[in-house]
């Protein structure tokens, strides 16, 4: 079986659908001698819309298709029998997809919201039949119009997906065992660096008036904001999120300091987007049932000068206490700053 790859940006071709042609028709019936013009009007063409929908994940499926077109609209008839509009073509995307006209370069619109659309490429209007064009004067017209062609555009879609707390930190930080011990999510897990190759999503349930949606990114290296390892491609995921769950490892596989470890990883984020400086944080060492837990979270808290919570997702340690910390600054975040 193979694989589904995640895709978080592509490039698609859309055309709304052609109007049907107008129809030049004259009224022939028993005992009328003098039947007029009844041709009908084409149909309108179908437009190509994108809509965002809840439980669309990713951009994958589009990734296997880069052409889609709306149905054309059905040719008028006589007896005034105007033409079938053709059927609007409806595109799901996650919530959080940005859509680009990727010729102009212009942000089109954020598909931000479960239900959030834009008619990417709109369907070209029906001809005129003869009988719009009777009048006094030409009681017996011949001329009839074409249909209108849809419009044609090339579309970017950038997913940025919307998070209320995202994971950031080095590979192996534990992000994936702690999304999958507060949330029903289930990323893949193992004792290696680079598990996790694309984001996941989770709910947090505090109870039953209060809880967040939070994002595990995959983890991050030196470089990463000029395209350096797995993570480079979601650093984009983090700019959604209000608030940012820093995980520390106590004891690094690679033997690296804790500390210089955190701050690389706050450099790379700041190098690819300056104004996630502004981002409220909360800071948490994790696997706490180590030795050298409580060292670095003392050391870590006094240089940042700020509280640093030690976790562990395996035993369960202080993990409501870091839940209603997350709650809390996110509750702030939102008074603070419009858009969170």
């Amino acid at each position: 079986m193979t694989a589904t790859v995640f895709l978080d940006e592509v490039e698609i071709f859309v055309l709304g659908g052609r109007g049907g042609d107008g129809c030049v028709s004259f009224r022939r019936e028993k005992y009328v001698p003098r039947g007029g013009p009844d041709g009908g009007d084409g149909g309108n063409g179908g437009s190509v819309i994108l809509a965002a929908e809840e439980g669309v994940d990713h951009l994958t499926a589009l990734g296997h298709r880069h052409h889609w077109r709306a149905e054309d609209g059905q040719p008028g008839r006589g007896a005034l029998c105007q033409g079938r509009s053709g059927k609007d073509l409806i595109i799901p995307v996650p919530p959080g997809t940005l859509v680009f006209d990727a010729e102009r370069r212009l942000l089109l619109k954020d598909l931000r919201e479960p239900g959030d659309r834009l008619v990417a490429a709109r369907g070209g209007k029906g001809g005129k039949g003869n009988a719009s064009f009777k009048s006094a004067t030409n009681r017996a017209p011949r001329q009839c119009t074409p249909g209108e062609d849809g419009e044609v555009r090339r579309l970017r879609l950038e997913l940025r997906m919307v998070a209320d707390v995202s994971l950031v930190g080095k590979p192996n930080a534990g992000k994936s065992t702690l999304l999958s011990r507060l949330s029903k999510a289930r990323p893949e897990i193992a004792a290696y660096p680079f598990t996790t190759k694309y984001p996941h999503l989770g709910k947090v349930v505090l109870d039953h008036e209060r809880s967040f949606v939070l994002a595990d990114i995959p983890g991050l290296i030196e470089g990463a904001h000029a395209g350096a390892g797995l993570g480079h491609e979601f650093l984009r995921h983090v700019q959604r999120a209000a608030v940012l769950l820093h995980l520390v490892e106590p004891e690094p596989y690679d033997g690296s300091d804790p500390l210089d470890n955190y701050r690389l990883i706050r450099e790379e984020m700041l190098r690819f987007d300056s104004d996630l400086a502004k981002r409220a944080e909360v800071v948490a060492v994790t696997k706490a049932d180590l030795p050298a837990c409580r060292a670095v979270s003392e050391r870590l808290a006094s240089r940042l000068n700020q509280e640093v919570i030690p976790i562990s997702a395996v035993t369960g340690e202080n993990l409501n206490r870091l839940v209603e910390r997350l709650w809390d600054t996110l509750r702030r975040q939102r008074a603070e700053v419009p858009g969170f």
